[in-house]
């Protein structure tokens, strides 16, 4: 990938609290029929409400206060991946427990009103307040502080979750989500992320879930502690034993996909940019690889395609604000395309977006140098602005 890449649309853009209609892409049109499931993905989860500085110069120091040049909010946790999913155009379900306070009724506006996400298996609490992050962005890394309590048991997942083409879940070591099992029963794919093993024992048999997922995708690190692999795409290969596919994230490296139903690998590397705040850039790239799964692209494709979204996320604030939709990748590859010198091996790579695009392309030449996200910074403005 050649550094010029990076040259494009980088940088801190302003948000408003008026904005055009965002341009519309069903990715999975080709594919829909009448007895379809009535959802493409269900996710369930915890929400929080993230608010964001950037723009620091460094990690604040004890006893001295830091002005931030940037700051958003928006719904995060579990809404990183849901927003990420809908401004894909994927039809797209969410379960989860909203605080009974503002902020969770700003949350869940956000996401019904603001994102079109369904939250009709949804639930507020009464008396429960929201969780709340608060997230640093400084020298490409951020420091976060959460606080929160815990819903009631019963909150959020419902007993039966709906029916839906795929599934995104967080997999639990040594703890199983019996809706996993009952989804992948009704033929729903499920792909599964994976935390930090605080407990160290890295056991693939603590993860009771993987045997219901079609494909497991950890970063690196997680990779290879899981399989006792030296290197991440041997990790990889590893992983097949227990899920079909595996993806692994390399960071600055890229990603790497193994599926072991075709025997198809892929590589494909990193877009080089200058990250603003890296928050729920994991969530996009996984939102990313369902969205060209479930429309049945090729591996190199998925992972270019999920791999970009992930790049142009971190080139904004905020978890769930930043998810990038089709206006920015249309804007994307006309800029990308416009720039002298620009390697014709590494625009061959992301050809695949011509098929998906005209009809966006001709307002992306009309946009301003870089389209504005759908959110606003701020907890809310009042109705007349």
């Amino acid at each position: 990938m050649t550094a010029s890449y990076a040259s494009v649309g980088e940088g801190h853009h302003r948000h408003t609290g008026r904005h055009r209609p965002a341009a519309r892409v069903d990715p999975l049109a080709a594919r829909r029929a009448p007895d379809d499931p009535p959802w493409d993905v269900y996710l369930t989860g915890d929400v929080f409400l993230d608010i964001v500085f950037t723009g620091l110069d460094s990690a604040p120091v004890r006893g001295t206060e830091s002005w931030a040049r940037g700051m958003g909010s928006s719904p995060g946790g579990v809404a990183n991946m849901a927003t990420a999913l809908a401004r894909l155009g994927l039809r797209t379900s969410l379960a989860a427990a909203f605080g009974d306070d503002h902020y969770g009724e700003y949350c869940w506006d956000a996401l019904a009103h603001g994102e079109g996400i369904d939250l009709s298996t949804s639930r507020t609490v009464p008396g429960w307040h929201s969780s709340v992050t608060v997230s640093m962005a400084y020298e490409g890394e951020r420091t976060m502080v959460s606080h929160g309590h815990e819903p009631p048991p019963e909150e959020p997942a419902p007993e039966f979750p709906p029916h839906a083409r795929a599934a995104v879940a967080s997999l639990t070591p040594g703890r199983s989500a019996p809706w996993i099992a009952q989804a992948a029963s009704r033929g729903t794919r499920v792909f599964a992320d994976v935390g930090w093993d605080d407990t160290g024992a890295w056991d693939l048999a603590g993860l009771t879930d993987l045997e219901h997922c079609e494909a497991f995708l950890p970063n690196a690190e997680e990779a290879m502690r899981y399989t006792g692999e030296a290197c991440p795409r041997a990790a990889a290969h590893a992983l097949t034993a227990h899920v079909p596919l595996a993806v692994v994230t390399l960071g600055a490296d890229g990603a790497y996909a193994v599926d072991r139903r075709t025997g198809e690998s892929a590589e494909v590397p990193a877009i080089a940019v200058e990250a603003l705040d890296p928050t729920g850039a994991g969530d996009v790239f996984v939102a990313g690889f369902v969205t060209g799964t479930l429309a049945d692209w090729p591996l190199a494709d998925r992972l270019a395609f999920a791999g970009l979204t992930a790049a142009l996320s971190v080139q904004e604030f905020g978890g769930s604000l930043s998810a990038p939709g089709w206006s920015e990748i249309a804007a994307w590859w006309r800029k990308v395309q416009s720039v002298p010198g620009q390697d014709p091996e590494a625009l061959r790579r992301y050809a695949f977006l011509e098929r998906l695009l005209p009809a966006l392309l001709p307002e992306a030449q009309d946009a301003a140098p870089w389209p504005l996200r759908r959110a606003v910074p701020t907890i809310g403005f009042g109705r007349s602005a």
